[in-house]
């Protein structure tokens, strides 16, 4: 098991509202907080506590005038990728344990309402041994891991007794580690396709080396043991912007706005890249220098949702989400510079070429006693990577989520709240020029929660 680097973010800081460290909507959580988690995240048009700066900023407005609520939260991620190619033996990744406490606190206050938390956005990752072949025959470990974070202060106000407004102030944090090895072949493809091109006296080997034998290998190394921030990191600014409305007792409706992120590039001193020769005829050459990640942003988000109370005991909720991966993941651009052999800088795209993702989040609660509230619910989306372009270290995939949750009221202060979501197997297979690789990705989340009101 591993805490990862988002967890280490939020501990440090301490104050967070609830949700797990990773994502499975492309990049992004399939919900945030187990109220709306267990209800397949579904959170446009209801009170869901702190999460509800994360979901809808609106909706913390919702809470009852006076009050204030701090929730305390744990959750969990369980990946399990397996990455097959013919003839090889599988490359099962051991990135698979993912934990991350959480922290959340709002106050209503008359017709205003106001708090502050820290979320993990979401993130992706994998992990190889030097052995698997995703690893090239490098004989070096390949691995990934991207994560995406933000400090969010929001407010809401009523308008009317029926009508509220919100809004947030985000600052945003990413940070990535990434091991990657690459064959010959792979890197002559993108020099031919124009995305690979070298200048700088060290350039000159550049093209033997990628024209030579197949086995020749490349290999990129940005990675630290930090628990706080990834080796590469980038911090920047976003919004948000909400609305509820109570179109009677039992219905009401919810919309939210997402900006897209304003993020410098990531960035990373002491990255390493070398040349390394398989067949052993030439050493291999390591240049150490500088690694950029350019404009590498977190995607805008449209969504729509309601709540309906259909008696005392039922809330059927629905809500649609449209994330806009297509214009933040046409590409990974990666430049790499260094002042070794005369100098070499190495301007790199992997492109990626995503497209926009449709979320359907559906959800029943159900008071099944004064105490106890039970959940259900489903996440249906879209896969957004083109099976072009899919690549081991990033195997966003996951497209459906069936999930449960729970909550109990132990008295007018203290509340526990609890959700566990599956994500059924989805195999993408790439074609030949990608290298003929089949990945097979699915994942078991959960989220548990506390929360006292004063």
């Amino acid at each position: 098991m591993k805490l990862k680097k988002i967890v280490g973010v939020l501990a440090a800081i301490g104050i967070a509202a609830p949700g797990v460290a990773m994502a499975t909507n492309g990049m992004m959580m399939e919900g945030y907080g187990p109220i709306a988690t267990g209800m397949g995240g579904a959170s446009m048009a209801y009170d869901n506590g702190a999460a509800g700066m994360a979901n809808n900023p609106a909706t913390i407005g919702l809470m009852a005038n006076g009050t204030s609520r701090l929730d305390l939260a744990v959750g969990g991620l369980h990946p399990d990728v397996n990455s097959k190619m013919t003839g090889m033996p599988d490359a099962k990744s051991g990135g698979d344990a993912y934990y991350m406490p959480a922290v959340g606190w709002i106050k209503k206050n008359g017709a205003l309402a106001y708090g502050i938390g820290v979320f993990a956005q979401g993130g992706m990752g994998t992990e190889y041994s030097a052995t698997d072949w995703v690893s090239a025959g490098s004989g070096k470990t390949s691995r990934s891991e991207l994560g995406v974070g933000n400090l969010i202060v929001p407010i809401s106000y009523d308008v009317t007794p029926d009508l509220n407004i919100g809004g947030s102030i985000d600052f945003v944090w990413a940070g990535l580690d990434l091991q990657m090895a690459m064959s010959a072949p792979q890197m002559l493809g993108l020099a031919m396709g124009g995305n690979l091109s070298a200048t700088g006296a060290a350039s000159a080997g550049l093209l033997p080396f990628v024209g030579g034998p197949a086995s020749n290998v490349g290999y990129f190394d940005f990675s630290n043991s930090n628990d706080f921030s990834g080796k590469a990191h980038s911090t920047g600014w976003a919004g948000k912007l909400g609305a509820t409305y109570k179109v009677n007792k039992q219905l009401t409706l919810g919309a939210t706005y997402h900006s897209q992120t304003n993020l410098g590039d990531m960035e990373a001193d002491g990255a390493k890249m070398s040349m390394i020769d398989a067949t052993g005829v030439n050493p291999t050459a390591t240049l150490s220098g500088k690694v950029k990640i350019v404009d590498f942003q977190w995607p805008e988000t449209y969504g729509i949702g309601l709540a309906y109370q259909a008696n005392d005991k039922l809330m059927v909720v629905a809500d649609y989400k449209r994330i806009g991966w297509a214009n933040v993941m046409k590409n990974f651009h990666m430049v790499f510079t260094s002042a070794d052999l005369g100098g070499l800088a190495l301007d790199m795209k992997l492109p990626q070429e995503w497209k926009d993702q449709d979320v359907y989040q559906l959800g029943v609660a159900y008071k099944a006693t004064d105490a106890l509230t039970l959940r259900a619910g489903v996440n249906i989306a879209n896969n957004p990577i083109p099976d072009s372009y899919v690549n081991p270290l990033f195997p966003a995939t996951i497209k459906d989520h069936y999930t449960l949750g729970a909550g109990y009221v132990f008295n007018k202060m203290s509340e526990v709240n609890a959700s566990y979501v599956y994500a059924p197997n989805v195999s993408v297979t790439a074609p030949a020029t990608s290298g003929g690789y089949r990945i097979d990705h699915s994942q078991s989340n959960w989220q548990l929660m506390y929360s006292h009101r004063f």
